[in-house]
């Protein structure tokens, strides 16, 4: 997020990318671990920079030709140095080299590693933003202060199926693997970075409730065991059906947060007031099938909610 306010806000950088590059956005945290050609190929490009422990974090910008010949590495924010880095670059790269580029036999993905939307299920884009508190900053944090945090939810065929049916008979708490998931890996700050989730026995109170014309009410009361960081909102919302098949689907959330997590330093001071939305997705956008953050490194977990 910083990087797309600072860095690649730059129109001569984003000129650049557009003629002279191929973009590549991915989550370096997969690809260094998967077992396919994907995997070794990233692991070969990012060998020849500083970060080889594959182990630990290799994050970066990585510019590269098409055979994996590493031209340069940064992991610095600012577009004065990207811009500086994209041209030495390009000077440094011979095009007569692509005569040489043979294509990579990428065999099957690493299936540990295939994470996938569930067939037939509901996805929804969230979106979360803090709407004051900041303290007036004139270094690159001021970039927190009108960020918008975006993930995916995710829920099975079965689970709509259960919402459906509940609609059908004229409402009443909603099932508990939506209701849950949305509270315990949905409703947190990711403003800034990678939030941690919220354990069973930090779900203080929660109440999700449909009627039958699909209006959505709630409330919900997230804490930690030392009261560092928490949140207390009402929620809102509307669920529409045709066909037996959800056609709407949008909640709110808002309340006062508290506290941050180990990856997102910068939060206001005190409590603060965060918004988080809901919005049925319908797949054509290719954000729709990036892993929602809750499920990252195990998504049986993500549909598990009994620990």
């Amino acid at each position: 997020m910083v990087d797309r306010a600072l860095t690649f806000a730059d129109p001569e950088i984003v000129k650049m990318l557009k003629d002279d590059f191929v973009p590549v956005a991915i989550d370096q945290w997969y690809q260094r671990q998967q077992k396919d050609a994907e995997g070794e190929f990233y692991r070969k490009i990012a060998g020849q920079g500083p970060r080889k422990d594959f182990e630990q974090t290799t994050q970066g910008r990585y510019i590269c030709t098409p055979d994996g010949q590493l031209l340069a590495y940064n992991n610095n924010r600012g577009p004065e140095r990207i811009r500086a880095l994209m041209k030495a670059a390009l000077a440094d790269f011979d095009p007569d080299s692509l005569a040489n580029v043979q294509p990579i036999d990428d065999g099957p993905p690493d299936a540990g590693y295939v994470r996938l939307p569930p067939p037939d299920g509901l996805m929804l884009r969230v979106h979360c933003k803090v709407l004051e508190g900041h303290e007036p900053t004139e270094d690159w944090t001021a970039v927190f202060h009108d960020a918008i945090g975006r993930d995916n939810a995710w829920f099975t065929a079965d689970e709509k199926k259960q919402l459906v049916r509940l609609m059908r008979r004229g409402g009443g708490s909603f099932p508990e693997p939506i209701a849950l998931r949305i509270v315990r890996y949905h409703l947190t700050d990711f403003t800034r970075g990678e939030p941690p989730r919220w354990r069973a026995n930090e779900v203080k109170s929660w109440s999700l409730r449909i009627d039958a014309d699909g209006e959505v009410t709630g409330k919900v009361h997230l804490e930690t065991a030392d009261g560092t960081r928490g949140y207390q909102a009402n929620l809102i919302g509307k669920v529409v059906l045709g066909d037996d098949e959800v056609v709407q689907f949008d909640l709110l959330a808002k309340g006062d947060f508290w506290g941050r997590g180990r990856f997102t330093f910068h939060a206001p001071e005190g409590r603060f007031p965060v918004a988080i939305t809901f919005q049925m997705a319908d797949g054509t956008d290719e954000a729709d099938h990036i892993l929602p953050h809750g499920a990252k490194g195990y998504l049986p977990g993500y549909y598990d909610l009994t620990n």
